[in-house]
């Protein structure tokens, strides 16, 4: 993600920075999270950083398998700013949910995923010295390399602008894609460095940011992301 965002408070590495992440059997991603092994999932907050008194309930969980990592993430909403219809786009300027998985901390490069509330998706890989950075995309995105993913809509339709009372996102990350990156596939006892965000741009003059740990860098703030641990 391109964009700077600035947060202001003070900043502490606190008891919810770190996830202990479960092992799964792998299951069917369906974009509604009904499937029986989230339940052995908890719910991770993701609070509002910036615009916190509009505080939209946005939260996530994470579990993974022998093949790769599923993300679940639910976001109360009251419309679908959202109009991208192609994978690959400017995701972030509209309503988006993110994950970065930053594998192994001897190399400043790591994975960004992106999903819109269409179900339209922007996967890169992000080299990152000293604070400069760009996204790559993957060669040969395909088979068994592509992130599986869905999405649905709560209270209303799943097209632009719709009014509703939330959306879900759920995804697959496959190890497959993340190579070359070091440290994969996680094994009991891997430690990554992650961090959650969602951006909503209902309100015109003020996007409103989550973030699960907080940054002051902007997005790609790696040394402030939190921890994953793989049980």
């Amino acid at each position: 993600m391109i964009l700077v965002w600035l947060f202001f408070g003070p900043l502490s590495m606190q008891a919810n920075d770190t996830i202990r992440v479960s092992k799964t059997q792998d299951f069917t991603v369906n974009g509604k999270g009904d499937q029986s092994q989230w339940q052995t999932a908890a719910w991770i907050d993701i609070p509002a950083r910036r615009n916190p008194d509009r505080n939209l309930e946005t939260r996530f969980k994470t579990l993974y398998s022998d093949k790769g990592m599923y993300f679940l993430f639910h976001c109360v909403d009251e419309k679908l700013t959202a109009t991208m219809d192609e994978d690959f786009e400017h995701l972030w300027e509209e309503d988006v949910v993110e994950v970065f998985l930053w594998t192994d901390q001897d190399h400043d490069i790591y994975f960004e995923y992106e999903i819109s509330p269409l179900n339209y998706e922007l996967p890169i890989l992000v080299p990152n010295f000293d604070g400069e950075f760009l996204g790559w995309r993957p060669w040969d995105y395909e088979g068994d390399r592509k992130v599986i993913h869905e999405t649905s809509v709560q209270g209303g339709p799943k097209e632009s602008h719709a009014e509703i009372d939330s959306w879900t996102a759920e995804f697959f990350i496959p190890y497959v894609l993340l190579r070359p990156l070091q440290n994969v596939p996680p094994q009991s006892g891997t430690i990554w460095r992650a961090n959650m965000y969602r951006v909503d741009h209902d309100n015109p003059d003020a996007s409103n940011t989550w973030t699960w740990q907080r940054i002051t860098k902007g997005f790609h703030d790696i040394e402030h992301f939190g921890v994953l641990v793989f049980e």
